[in-house]
């Protein structure tokens, strides 16, 4: 398991079998962007591993962090490997639907 915290931003990730789970506590706008793509930048580009973006303690997204998401699902289609997101929490969700972007995130919730 790897961490990587700021003071309102953190980041887990554990990898089991071939899907590597990134979990997302906090809040992810602007201030946080750089460390969040420095740490997804390797995992994103490595086709062996299933990337599951897990936001159940998530707080807060903005449109930076939105960005971020849509260039990771950009790269992995082009790469022809899964990107998901699951335990999106409602409010998130909501801001997901309003503009457009859910229906671009496969969400594993009620397949386990």
């Amino acid at each position: 398991m790897n961490t990587h915290k700021s003071d309102k931003f953190q980041t887990t990730i554990t990898t089991e079998s071939n899907v590597c789970t990134v979990y997302l506590t906090g809040e992810l706008d602007l201030s946080v962007a750089p460390e969040f793509r420095l740490v997804l930048e390797p995992l994103v580009g490595d086709t062996s591993l299933d990337l599951v973006i897990n936001m159940k303690q998530l707080k807060y997204i903005d449109s930076t962090g939105i960005g971020i998401l849509l260039s990771i699902l950009k790269a992995r289609h082009g790469m022809d490997v899964k990107f998901t997101v699951e335990e999106v929490p409602p409010q998130i969700q909501k801001l997901f639907d309003m503009t457009g972007i859910a229906k671009f995130f496969t969400s594993q919730e009620n397949s386990h």
